[in-house]
């Protein structure tokens, strides 16, 4: 059995309870026909409603959750012939949403990005959390946030942010809870810090990263294209894709400065990819061609002391190679297809 979009059914009454308040919606009856013998029943669904976690949690232990990714890159180096430029130009600016891929203009496609980001996420999120009265605000938070990937960041900040540059007045609070509406629908991922050496998380501050990097270009109409941002998202959304947990690193260490006194200093590991027990600390750079930039990218690596995997994904096309540290170092090609 096949249900589609299952959660636009409304809610009704209880017939076994007429004089109770008491009301059937879509999940009582999935729980209802997961009961039923010999039966399989697959449920899917497009928008946050359906995929949201306290829905998944109704269900959890009585049957598998199949997340569905937007195309990764090599899905679109398929579709494009093997062509690597066409496809990584497309790809680093429309994403990997299906439709996409049938749509021949930039107007075209931008607006089937935009459309989708106002009409289903948006939308979903305004319908589901009856915050009607700020869409406006949620979609100027989410422009912030399009705007800032690969940034550390809190809702304190972000406050500060629309105070000061928007003269908007909204608390840490609000902005918190805006920001994981937009994460339960898979709008965007959070990304904790994670202290390598003390082995534990800091609450703050995070990065966000767009689940789908096409609709985020489409907040911004297309006027923001940092390569090195926009290829610090697709390499996190290259890791779960590919069934890891990623968190951002940071390595605490003691260095003496010129003058020989001893100082505190952190640096930041782009990301921590855990997978079965296994590890990979990574690196995104567009060039290590210049040897001073080289060692400022691996300074976070060489001080990690323990033996898992280091990677420094590069933008430029070249030969794969390790250092005397034992880094080794990847075309973003070669990454994202091997």
């Amino acid at each position: 059995m096949i249900l589609d979009e299952i959660q636009k059914v409304k809610s009704v009454k209880n017939p076994y309870l007429p004089d109770s308040d008491d009301r059937v919606g879509f999940v009582d009856v999935l729980l209802g026909l997961m009961k039923l013998k010999n039966v399989d029943v697959y449920v899917t669904g497009s928008n946050s409603k359906m995929l949201s976690s306290d829905i998944v949690t109704e269900f959890r232990g009585r049957g598998d959750e199949l997340r569905l990714y937007p195309l990764s890159y090599p899905e679109i180096l398929e579709a494009y012939n093997n062509d690597t430029g066409r496809a990584w130009k497309n790809y680093v600016t429309y994403g990997g949403m299906p439709k996409v891929l049938l749509l021949d203009s930039h107007e075209e496609k931008s607006q089937y990005l935009k459309d989708l980001f106002s009409k289903i996420y948006i939308t979903d999120i305004l319908e589901r959390h009856g915050v009607r009265n700020d869409a406006s605000l949620l979609e100027e938070l989410i422009k912030v946030v399009a705007s800032s990937i690969g940034s550390l960041t809190n809702p304190t900040k972000l406050a500060n942010t629309f105070a000061s540059k928007e003269n908007i007045r909204v608390s840490h609070n609000t902005i918190a809870d805006y920001l994981d509406y937009f994460v339960d629908a898979f709008l965007i991922n959070k990304a904790y810090r994670y202290d390598i050496k003390g082995k534990s998380y800091i609450d703050s501050p995070l990065k966000y990263y767009f689940a789908d990097i096409g609709v985020r270009n489409a907040r911004l109409d297309f006027r923001q294209q940092e390569e090195t941002h926009i290829m610090e998202n697709i390499i996190y959304n290259h890791l779960l894709m590919n069934g890891y947990e990623v968190d951002v690193g940071s390595v605490e260490v003691w260095q003496k400065d010129d003058s020989g006194k001893r100082r505190h200093v952190s640096y930041e590991v782009d990301f921590v990819a855990r997978k079965a027990g296994e590890i990979c600390y990574i690196q995104s750079a567009l060039s290590v061609a210049d040897e001073e930039k080289r060692l400022q990218e691996i300074n976070s690596l060489i001080n990690i002391k323990d033996s898992f995997s280091k990677i420094v994904v590069v933008k430029d096309n070249i030969n794969p190679w390790r250092d005397n540290h034992g880094i080794q170092y990847l075309s973003l090609e070669q990454f994202l297809t091997n």
